[in-house]
């Protein structure tokens, strides 16, 4: 029966559309915007994403922190009290705690709400990339997957979810410690572009460089048609951190030369841009491996 609900977190960068019409739950996690917090609604109700954006490039500074156990709580109960079930898919644990403080959370619950079921899951997943997961799993879901069938679809899918990105400024992954203050000065200079990849664990990991926007951009596409495992029978997902004109120029490429099922193209939300910033791409797909 299909008496259990699929919870996300904001992080998922889903279009809120697509998660309205899956009946997907989001928790929206927190971002600091030059010392005022706003809670990251996919529909952007509280700080629209070109908004934040655009605070990022005038030299504003952003910084997020975890979902605690006790708002998972709060999310939660109400679900479990009608009699329905919790799949928790998660942000990465390698990127943030949000998921672990889920599990604290299921595991409290059980003890109040012994007859229901809480389960969660490490996306390893970041942005769409976690958002296409929980996007297959409201799939699967539809078609009368059980919670525990679905539970383990989604282990099993999740190392499958393969990411590439790339940024279009090194300051923010300097800050953030992905590359260091030399590699950032030199690359600017010299106008190289890192290409980036998420590895099994969920971790950021710089895998090549390319010099110039478009040489980038082509070294992603590169990577969804070499790696991909069927991408014509799959539904691709692009994000981008308020470069739409960079973004349709990929989707359009995948279109033309890899033909998906369908492509969609959202932004990357304000907890992932505080620390990727504006100009990030990226792309989603399925692949035999990470």
């Amino acid at each position: 029966m299909n008496d259990y609900i699929i919870l996300t977190d904001s992080s998922c960068d889903l279009p809120a559309a697509l998660a309205e019409e899956l009946d997907i739950k989001v928790l929206p996690l927190k971002v600091n915007l030059d010392g005022k917090e706003f809670r990251n609604y996919l529909d952007e109700r509280e700080i629209p994403a070109s908004q934040f954006y655009a605070a990022l490039r005038n030299g504003g500074n952003a910084s997020t922190s975890a979902v605690n156990p006790g708002e998972f709580a709060e999310i939660m109960t109400p679900y479990l009290e009608r009699g329905l079930d919790i799949l928790y898919i998660g942000f990465a644990t390698a990127l943030s705690s949000t998921c672990q403080n889920g599990a604290i959370a299921a595991e409290e619950l059980k003890e109040k709400y012994p007859e229901r079921k809480v389960l969660v899951v490490d996306s390893k997943c970041a942005s769409m990339g976690q958002g296409l997961l929980v996007y297959l799993a409201a799939k699967k879901k539809r078609e009368g997957a059980s919670l525990e069938e679905l539970y383990d679809f989604t282990k099993a899918t999740a190392p499958r979810v393969v990411h590439w990105f790339t940024v279009d400024d090194l300051y923010f992954l300097k800050r953030g410690g992905r590359v260091n203050a030399a590699t950032a000065a030199v690359g600017t200079l010299l106008n190289i572009k890192p290409v980036l990849h998420v590895d099994d664990e969920g971790r950021l990991i710089n895998m090549s460089k390319a010099r110039g926007r478009r040489a980038s951009i082509k070294a992603i596409f590169d990577k969804c048609a070499q790696t991909g495992d069927g991408i014509s029978n799959q539904h691709v997902f692009i994000s981008h951190g308020d470069c739409p004109e960079d973004a349709e120029y990929l989707a359009s490429m995948v279109r033309e030369n890899l033909h998906p099922l369908d492509v969609t193209v959202s932004y990357v939300g304000p907890v992932i841009g505080a620390h990727s910033g504006p100009g990030t791409l990226a792309i989603f797909f399925l692949g035999d491996v990470r």
